[in-house]
């Protein structure tokens, strides 16, 4: 299924639109990388590769407010891989000027649902065990620690856990939304 439009979030700076990443998207993408994880950040030709391959699904965070070029702003991104048993969320990345305002949630949340019309019995993802914000995101929204994977960022030789949330419920987000909801410092 294509959508040309995902959903709108609305926040005290204005609304965001949540939309299919689109090629055009990656140097901002790109931009955001660099800014979240510096040294691990995904490369131009990574996040290509990504949209281009079969069963990978990519959205944006679009803020309706017009840059200072006239251009719109992507303020976060997220992806999903799905194999035909379980859903991995490949990445999820925030502007850390728009961090606050529940963007990252929301992608979570899409992912979560775009998952469950794929027909996925569980999302599993993977988790920097220093990044709190994201670790309680995730709890709110019904995942739980099934593993952790020893140094498994680089550089930096940092843990990650293995978090698991089934989809037997029909629920979207089982966590807060809107005000209590936490968003993400960086993706995974």
């Amino acid at each position: 299924m294509t959508h040309t439009h995902i959903n709108d979030i609305v926040t005290e700076r204005g609304v965001v639109r949540l939309r299919p990443m689109a090629s055009r998207d990656l140097d901002r993408i790109i931009e955001l990388e660099v800014t979240l994880f510096d040294a691990s950040a995904w490369s131009y030709g990574a996040f290509a590769q990504e949209l281009a391959t079969h069963g990978r699904w990519y959205i944006v965070a679009e803020h309706d407010v017009k840059d200072v070029a006239g251009g719109d702003t992507v303020v976060g991104y997220a992806g999903l891989w799905f194999d035909g048993d379980v859903a991995q969320i490949m990445t999820i990345g925030v502007d850390p000027a728009a961090q606050g305002l529940h963007i990252g949630a929301a992608l979570l949340d899409a992912l979560i649902d775009r998952a469950r019309h794929l027909g996925a019995h569980a999302v599993l993802l993977e988790v920097a065990v220093t990044n709190d914000r994201a670790i309680e995101l995730y709890t709110r929204r019904g995942f739980h620690t099934i593993t952790t994977r020893k140094r498994y960022y680089q550089p930096g030789n940092i843990d990650a856990y293995v978090m698991q949330r089934p989809l037997t419920d029909h629920t979207s987000h089982p966590g807060p939304v809107g005000r209590e909801a936490i968003t993400m410092e960086d993706p995974q």
